[in-house]
């Protein structure tokens, strides 16, 4: 369980990029209130951004995160794991292949596929048991695309919602694992494997930028 508390390379909740934002959260709420406070922080501080992708050692750092205004959903999960670290809960990152049934069809543009590889989520231990969570949509994007916000109670698993409205909304294809640090490797591996056309040449525009090991 301690390598589920510890501060790590890229959940480096000790860096002074913290200091402030600790400041947010009142301390003295039980459990439950506190890791809803984290969750809800991260989902809604960074508006969700798939376009501006940094998969190197710095890109994927807790700390480089907080003087961003936008994340994507592997960045808000390194900072939710930090926080929920930095405030004593045990936590864990998990990672999956999944189709975004939301109207992103830029992205697949970029991407060239509709698989999504290395979604971000999140595993916090809470009250004696590992709850999973995602904080990637905030409520501006939500509304845009009019559907719910993903409501989290630190309870049950909140993995996004599957149906909004009737429609899907997210599907899970295939789960790599939870990991107690950014398998930061593996990660690279998959996305060249998936999408070999963003590491030929070099990505850096205003509407869609890749940074890789």
């Amino acid at each position: 369980m301690n390598n589920f508390l510890k501060s790590t390379e890229f959940l480096d909740f000790y860096h002074p990029n913290f200091n402030t934002v600790e400041q947010i959260f009142n301390s003295q709420n039980n459990n439950l209130e506190l890791v809803v406070d984290l969750y809800n922080w991260v989902r809604d501080a960074f508006i969700y951004d798939p376009y501006h992708l940094d998969i190197t050692q710095n890109g994927l750092t807790a700390s480089s995160v907080l003087s961003k205004k936008r994340a994507w959903c592997v960045e808000k999960s390194i900072l939710l794991a930090s926080l929920a670290r930095k405030f004593g809960f045990p936590s864990k990152l998990g990672f999956a292949i999944v189709k975004n049934h939301l109207e992103i069809s830029k992205l697949k543009d970029f991407l060239k596929r509709e698989e999504i590889v290395f979604h971000g989520y999140c595993s916090i231990f809470v009250n004696d048991k590992w709850i999973k969570c995602t904080p990637a949509f905030d409520k501006r994007i939500c509304a845009w695309n009019k559907v719910n916000v993903l409501q989290w109670d630190g309870v049950h698993d909140a993995m996004f919602q599957e149906f909004s409205e009737g429609k899907k909304f997210m599907e899970y294809l295939h789960f790599y694992g939870e990991f107690d640090d950014v398998p930061i490797n593996l990660m690279n591996e998959e996305m060249r494997k998936y999408y070999p056309h963003l590491f030929e040449i070099e990505h850096n525009s205003k509407s869609f930028s890749f940074k890789h090991l």
